[in-house]
């Protein structure tokens, strides 16, 4: 089965409505520093196309329960670089269409763009994660990955073209990206919601964080160490956490968007995931 039920994890953290997932691809190339997927999926920052997925695809959706949602895609990006060329989500967004799907799409590029014309002819709500509008921090923290502002404008046409918009701020990292939280927020005033998380470490992301961030790790470690293992994940201390969710709620819900917050034991609301946004 390509379509499978959410949160493989089963983290207890988890605050998502019931929903359904879709990866279209097997791994994601934008590298991001702190990507969890490298913790189960083998040579996770390589991109591989799956098996027959559009014939099996539509045979899945001709038996789909249609009250839920269908979101692209959390252990892989849908628009990762050889989408330019090969066209797959584009084809998925089509059968999307074609089977009346709802359809809750999340990415880290701006080639979505280009099927705007397809978006907008669906029951959907697309969001983009920005980790940070700083371009240099970006380009470290996510190698592969369009920039933040391309992204922003692609959604922005989203926007416009009447499709229901919204965004990640994640991870937040304290020391680095926290420091221009205002600065992203500014530029994406015009989305209808926004989810929040801190940064949460497995080993490998802890490792490839250290090689790449030495001294900015010098500082965050002692936090990590001083806070809680939930799910395999190393998380600050509550309080530190909450404090900064606070400060982020407070700011999101003082632009007249709406605040969510990923697997943090954190109040969100009207969902953690902006899948409210998808239309029935």
């Amino acid at each position: 089965m390509y379509i499978r039920p959410f949160d493989p994890w089963k983290s207890k953290l988890c605050t998502c409505p019931f929903k359904y997932t879709l990866n279209v691809y097997t791994g994601c190339d934008h590298a991001c520093v702190y990507c969890y997927i490298t913790s189960y999926i083998p040579n996770a920052f390589k991109v591989r196309t799956k098996k027959a997925l559009l014939p099996k695809l539509e045979g899945e959706l001709r038996k789909f329960d249609k009250r839920f949602i269908i979101a692209l895609s959390y252990s892989s990006d849908p628009y990762p670089t050889v989408e330019r060329k090969l066209g797959i989500t584009r084809k998925v967004l089509q059968l999307f269409k074609r089977y009346d799907v709802r359809c809750l799409l999340l990415t880290k590029s701006d080639v979505f763009e280009r099927d705007i014309d397809v978006l907008s002819e669906l029951k959907c709500a697309v969001g983009i994660t920005v980790t940070t509008i700083d371009e240099t921090k970006a380009r470290l923290l996510e190698p592969n990955a369009p920039l933040p502002k391309a992204r922003i404008r692609a959604l922005k046409k989203a926007e416009e073209a009447g499709i229901p918009v919204y965004a990640r701020i994640d991870p937040i990292i304290p020391f680095y990206t926290w420091e221009d939280f205002e600065e992203t927020l500014d530029a994406l005033d015009f989305v209808s919601h926004i989810t929040v998380s801190t940064l949460k470490l497995r080993p490998d992301s802890k490792k490839r964080m250290f090689a790449k961030f030495p001294e900015l790790m010098g500082k965050l470690w002692p936090l990590y160490e001083r806070g809680e293992r939930i799910g395999g994940y190393y998380y600050l201390p509550r309080e530190l956490r909450f404090k900064i969710l606070r400060e982020a709620e407070e700011k999101i819900l003082g632009r007249g968007i709406t605040f969510g917050s990923c697997r943090e034991g954190y109040r969100s609301f009207p969902s953690c995931d902006g899948s409210h946004l998808v239309p029935r």
